[in-house]
């Protein structure tokens, strides 16, 4: 047994107790509630009665006879495949232009980070009013050029795709982390690339986008957790509507929990959906290697 001195066990003794309000704290309000969690989602347990144990019970209905979970998986999953890569794309895409040298460009990259200033409950209200397929500003923008306007909000074909525009409208975070990345990239690569005689293209192709890739794998998978977790815009805008076309996962959740009391079943809920994170998650770290650049190693 290694015997400390007593300066040492002094500091530590003195550390801990500054730190004991963040222990405290660490062990009421997170670790306690997920290994709360991991036993209620064996139990059937509406808050207003005591737990009873039920097996497997949660996780079986889940998978065999809950119409609406696949429903609320599948949502899910295609709001990920579509906004997922559209918001990198679209966030890098967006840093490139933002990171020329013209005048006036601290102007434009304070506009395109606007919208993530505004609260997200406000910015659904004003997409309510901007897709309103009777006196919407995208109808009347349709109507004004000879097109017809679209069911944006009220259609189950055009619900998925309404939320995943807006999506977009919210890129300018990741377009600020794109742009600390590109500005890190050694300028030497780009003398040696003009020396070599490579187009503004190449230049891009060969020198910005691999030395961006940590960036990109960092929002990736910040990104794929935020996804997965996709709850207010779709709470506020549709409940889920229409014909459950955007009943997300998250508010499918929040139903059994909070509309159903259902604790137990929204817990078991809960921990499939971690284990879905993590392994799209482990999936992604597992391919870091073949594809993210940093500096002088390939992995």
């Amino acid at each position: 047994m290694v015997r400390m001195r007593p300066s040492v066990r002094r500091d530590l003794r003195n550390g801990l107790l500054f730190i004991s309000p963040w222990l405290v704290g660490l062990l009421i309000f997170t670790i306690y509630p997920i290994i709360a969690s991991v036993y209620f989602s064996f139990t059937e347990y509406s808050v207003l009665r005591p737990p009873r144990w039920v097996g497997l019970e949660n996780y079986i209905t889940l998978f065999t006879t809950d119409t609406l979970f696949p429903t609320a998986l599948y949502n899910t999953l295609y709001y990920a495949a579509i906004a997922l890569p559209l918001g990198i794309i679209g966030s890098v895409l967006l840093a490139l232009l933002l990171n020329r040298k013209v005048g006036g460009m601290s102007f434009y990259r304070t506009v395109f980070y606007l919208p993530n200033v505004v609260p997200t409950v406000a910015m659904s209200v004003l997409w309510i009013w901007l897709l309103n397929p009777n006196y919407g500003l995208f109808n009347s923008i349709l109507k004004g050029i000879g097109l017809p306007g679209v069911p944006w909000l009220t259609s189950p074909d055009w619900s998925k795709p309404s939320l995943i525009l807006m999506s977009l409208w919210g890129i300018g975070g990741s377009m600020v982390i794109y742009l600390a990345g590109l500005q890190d990239i050694p300028e030497h690569l780009y003398e040696a690339a003009d020396l070599d005689g490579a187009s503004a293209w190449r230049k891009t192709l060969n020198v910005t986008l691999p030395m961006l890739t940590p960036t990109i794998f960092f929002n990736l998978v910040m990104s794929l957790i935020g996804v997965f977790s996709y709850f207010t815009q779709a709470f506020i805008m549709t409940n889920g509507g229409p014909l459950d076309s955007t009943l997300f996962y998250m508010l499918y959740l929040y139903r059994n929990a909070f509309i159903y009391f259902k604790m137990g079943y929204a817990s078991a809920m809960a921990w499939i959906l971690f284990v879905i994170v993590v392994s799209l998650t482990l999936v992604v770290f597992r391919s870091s290697g073949r594809w993210v650049y940093y500096g002088g190693s390939s992995n």
